[in-house]
């Protein structure tokens, strides 16, 4: 185990490497000028020059971005191009907010995906499967953004029940997770339905029922315990991807979390804060797939011997 973990953190560097070299390039040849923008629009040419030499921007792009990676490695993301403040204090500042929507957009998804996904198996071809499946497919193919905003449109501006957007009390938080979640909840019902099916065709499960075990422990016992395997997979996905996914949930709400800043920071071509949260969240995403796979071993006791 001790092996395998090893190795895939080994893994995560050429990953992170990959995916800082992809966004400094793009961030690098976008239209606009750091020093511009520190300086202000009314700043003399003269100091814009001067500052671009002080901040190496006039380097070539193979050495600048050598430079941002050595001094990542020593843990120095440098600072923000609007606040003046080190990136990873923004980022840590904002990544609760973020990770509190993630977390309870997540929840409902599992609330919501396993139990019906486990009523549409055991019903196959009914009414209910068929608008079960309906209701996934239409979670599936909504944006995030379109669904959010239909919910303030309903919710916030025709009933006034809840809050349109901002970080408040609890009632801010209902309608971006639930905007979250339904995405997520609708591809875990899928999922625990797929696997359901496969599960409960099989030998052992016609033993069982053959044996006169109650059909609820046949499922909840016997077939769940089997079909978890690539449910967990698909909730880990998710949880990895509403943490970096909440781009627009979190702009649409006017929430203040990870990213949202970087949607204001590649609007105001802030390249260290854009940086840093992309490769923060990217290190997440993999932190999290990495704990799905050892979760395997603890549902199913056959995974374990493949962690050589």
């Amino acid at each position: 185990m001790h092996k395998y973990i090893f190795k895939r953190l080994l893994l995560l560097i050429p990953v992170l490497l990959g995916v800082s070299f992809l966004v400094f390039s793009i961030m690098s040849f976008t239209p606009g000028d750091p020093a511009q923008l520190i300086l202000g629009e009314s700043a003399p040419k003269a100091q814009v020059l001067a500052l671009r030499e002080e901040m190496g921007l006039n380097d070539p792009f193979l050495m600048q971005y050598g430079r941002f990676v050595l001094n990542a490695v020593q843990g120095d993301f440098g600072r923000s191009y609007t606040s003046g403040r080190e990136v990873f204090g923004e980022i840590f500042q904002r990544f609760p907010n973020t990770l509190i929507l993630a977390v309870i957009g997540v929840i409902i998804a599992i609330l919501i995906g396993i139990p019906v996904g486990i009523i549409s198996a055991t019903k196959q071809y009914s009414i209910l499967d068929s608008t079960s499946m309906i209701a996934a497919l239409l979670g599936v193919a909504m944006p995030n953004f379109w669904l959010g905003l239909m919910l303030i449109l309903f919710f916030s501006v025709g009933l006034g029940w809840l809050p349109s957007g901002g970080f408040g009390d609890w009632k801010s938080l209902i309608l971006p997770s639930i905007t979250l979640g339904t995405g997520a909840a609708a591809i875990i019902t899928r999922m625990t339905r797929s696997s359901m099916l496969e599960v409960i065709r099989q030998d052992y499960i016609r033993t069982a029922r053959a044996k006169g075990v109650a059909e609820k422990k046949v499922i909840n016992k016997h077939a769940l315990k089997n079909a978890l395997i690539p449910v967990i997979t698909v909730v880990g996905l998710q949880f990895g991807y509403l943490l970096g996914g909440a781009v627009l949930t979190e702009t649409v709400y006017s929430w203040p979390g990870v990213g949202r800043m970087m949607v204001e920071a590649i609007r105001s071509k802030d390249t260290p804060i854009v940086l840093a949260a992309v490769l923060f969240l990217a290190t997440t995403f993999s932190v999290v797939n990495l704990f799905v796979d050892i979760l395997y071993g603890f549902v199913d006791p056959r995974v374990k011997s493949q962690y050589k």
